[in-house]
């Protein structure tokens, strides 16, 4: 019988795993791919004490401070949770484990285009993630489809390898943070295309155009190489569903100022709850006030 389970991989899980240790609960991290969605990003420069660090390199440090505290950590999906007598029962593929309290920090993933050509050409040529695909395509034409500041930001990075990088938006204007909008004003490499979608991703073994809802230079097909699509995340709440915890019309998982969900014993951080603003530090803020309510719940039982 675990104190606390904590579900998934990322800054707010293992920063919830860190506090639960100090507070010597025994605690279990259950998730398959440590990390989540930080280790796909190259720069932050906005999370407190680090000018500049790589995603990669802040989780390892958070993970690893984690990790000083006697917790234990699988890396195993978790594909059901149940309500059990007097606990909540966590169960992977092969086991089972039983646990007084569990904080869901899930995450989220990415949101599809769900257009033509998109799952057919996904890996070769439509991608996710500037950090793990973008070196494929150097010297390459690219395009990046969204206009939130992580869009504008794997743009920036996609620059580095491509000789020409569009970023298509829907809307008037990219929504980056003022930062980041005027280091994609200064970039010579990167153009952006307004008040257009992409119906269509063409190719044939590779990707090698899209379609435009409205033309662009004359033309509705842009010809490139690689389509990066960012226009925002899907909540992974329904584990978190299937015991009653209630979400909101996004399926996000609603939550007090504690981290509390409407269930007792039943916690929630990071890019899986209702929170207007998502970014790595208040990820791990959320865990850490989490674990600090799971303690509380736990000592009164």
């Amino acid at each position: 019988m675990y104190d606390l389970i904590i579900i998934g991989g990322g800054v707010a899980a293992f920063s919830a795993a860190l506090y639960a240790g100090r507070f010597h609960l025994k605690t279990l991290v259950l998730g398959k791919n440590p990390g989540g969605a930080l280790v796909t990003t190259d720069d932050i420069s906005n999370y407190p004490g680090f000018k500049n660090i790589t995603g990669m390199d802040l989780f390892d440090r958070i993970k690893g401070h984690a990790e000083d505290y006697a917790i234990e950590h699988l890396a195993r999906k978790v594909v059901r949770v149940e309500r059990g007598e007097g606990c909540f029962e966590v169960s992977s593929k092969d086991e089972t484990y039983k646990t007084k309290a569990i904080i869901f920090a899930t995450g989220a993933g990415f949101r599809k285009l769900d257009v033509p050509g998109e799952l057919e050409f996904a890996g070769k040529g439509a991608h996710h993630c500037a950090l793990c695909d973008g070196i494929l395509y150097k010297d390459k034409i690219i395009a990046v489809v969204g206009g939130s500041d992580s869009a504008a930001k794997e743009a920036l990075l996609l620059s580095q390898y491509g000789k020409k990088v569009y970023i298509i938006y829907r809307k008037t204007a990219i929504r980056a943070e003022p930062v980041t909008r005027e280091r994609i004003k200064q970039n010579e490499k990167i153009e952006i295309i307004n008040n257009t979608d992409v119906l269509e991703i063409k190719g044939e073994t590779f990707v090698d155009s899209v379609i435009l809802s409205k033309p662009y230079k004359g033309s509705t097909e842009l010809k490139l190489d690689a389509l990066f699509v960012q226009i925002g995340q899907v909540p992974v709440s329904d584990l978190a569903k299937s015991i009653g915890v209630e979400t909101n019309e996004k399926g996000e998982i609603i939550i007090s100022r504690d981290s509390e969900t409407n269930v007792a014993g039943v916690f929630g951080c990071g890019d899986v709850v209702d929170s207007k603003f998502k970014q790595a530090i208040t990820g791990a803020a959320e865990g850490v006030v989490a674990a600090h309510s799971a303690y509380q719940y736990v000592s009164n039982l």
